[in-house]
């Protein structure tokens, strides 16, 4: 028997574009009669079956692209669909929104509609189910039938397609430096479990900053948050059981609902105890004290996510190597952290 091949193994085979072959499959007027009875001849001999991802690969573009993210809370997902809305309408495409509530099974299911023939290609946030699972084969046959992905903040290596990031690693190193620099030594983390990617990365970049100083790590004061559910509790524990003289959370909610708790027990910040925050959004500039953060760039992330998708969308050629862009983070300084 023969293995099932996919449109974009026939058009590295016959060395087209991808288009070329769904136009040859479609009949398409556009493309020589000679080259449609090639691909179709090579497509019948290895029993090519299209499905509803490489349906949507059709004559005339949508000008739509689709942005799946795993939640809406968080300012920095805000930020992310204004930059990309900013840079996908003036380059003459239009967004679909999509929320995935962290679910495996949504984010599967909102691929698929999409892929129907609604859109053009995809801007991709992982759900933490998705990353919980390490089941990624709905984007690999995206990915396999031609269809351009490009996946931000939340990534995976198993992947291969165009990326954006930030070097959340480095990122906390430096925050934690700046804590220790400001008369910290024993700096709690508020985190999420390791297999979601920023969690385990900036959890890394907190260890290794402590081990450069000379500190040494304290697994107690290092908290995995699973469920925001969860969060009130574990807090609250953390704060029963241990000595420690600042937070680190990696979004900002951790870290202000762990400044909430602070307060509660009459600790006067940043004098007695300081907090950093990830992601620089509407909490962390309205809560009291106003919480220092690092800010994330989220319109520049989602405006170099929208560029990269559209280059894609708009080049004649094959490529098969990836691009990986990383944003640039920096800490902004207020009021619950002692300067440095």
């Amino acid at each position: 028997m023969k293995k099932k091949i996919t449109m974009k193994e026939i058009a590295r085979e016959l060395d087209v574009s991808i288009s070329t072959v769904s136009k040859a499959l479609n009949n398409s007027p556009e493309i020589s009669q000679d080259t449609i009875d090639k691909v179709q001849a090579f497509a019948k001999f290895y029993n090519y079956k299209p499905n509803n991802i490489a349906l949507s690969l059709k004559n005339k573009k949508t000008k739509n692209i689709a942005v799946i993210i795993p939640e809406i809370v968080h300012h920095f997902f805000t930020l992310i669909i204004s930059g990309i809305e900013q840079k996908a309408n003036e380059l003459g495409y239009n967004v679909i929104v999509c929320l995935s509530n962290e679910s495996f099974a949504k984010e599967v299911i909102n691929l698929e509609t999409m892929a129907s023939g609604s859109i053009d290609g995809f801007l991709l946030s992982l759900s933490k189910e998705t990353m919980a699972k390490k089941d990624f084969h709905h984007l690999r046959e995206v990915i396999n039938q031609g269809m351009p992905l490009v996946m931000f903040d939340r990534v995976s290596d198993e992947i291969y397609c165009d990326k954006v990031i930030i070097d959340d690693a480095r990122a906390s190193y430096n925050t934690v430096k700046h804590l220790i620099y400001s008369g910290c030594q024993r700096i709690a983390l508020l985190t999420t479990p390791d297999y979601v990617s920023v969690g385990k990365l900036r959890t890394l970049g907190y260890k290794n900053a402590l081990k450069d100083e000379g500190i040494e790590i304290d697994e107690n004061l290092i908290v995995r948050v699973e469920t925001v559910e969860e969060l009130d509790g574990k807090v609250k524990s953390l704060f029963d059981t241990e000595k420690f003289d600042a937070v680190f959370g990696v979004n900002e909610l951790y870290a202000v609902v762990a400044m909430r708790e602070a307060h509660s027990r009459g600790l006067i910040i940043p004098q007695e105890m300081s907090f950093v925050g990830f992601s620089d959004g509407i909490l962390s500039k309205y809560a009291y004290p106003s919480l220092t953060t690092v800010v994330q760039h989220g319109f520049e992330m989602g405006q170099k996510a929208a560029k990269m998708l559209i280059d894609r969308l708009e080049s004649d050629h094959t490529d098969d190597s990836y691009k990986m862009e990383v944003i640039k983070t920096s800490i902004l300084q207020r009021e619950s952290t002692k300067p440095v």
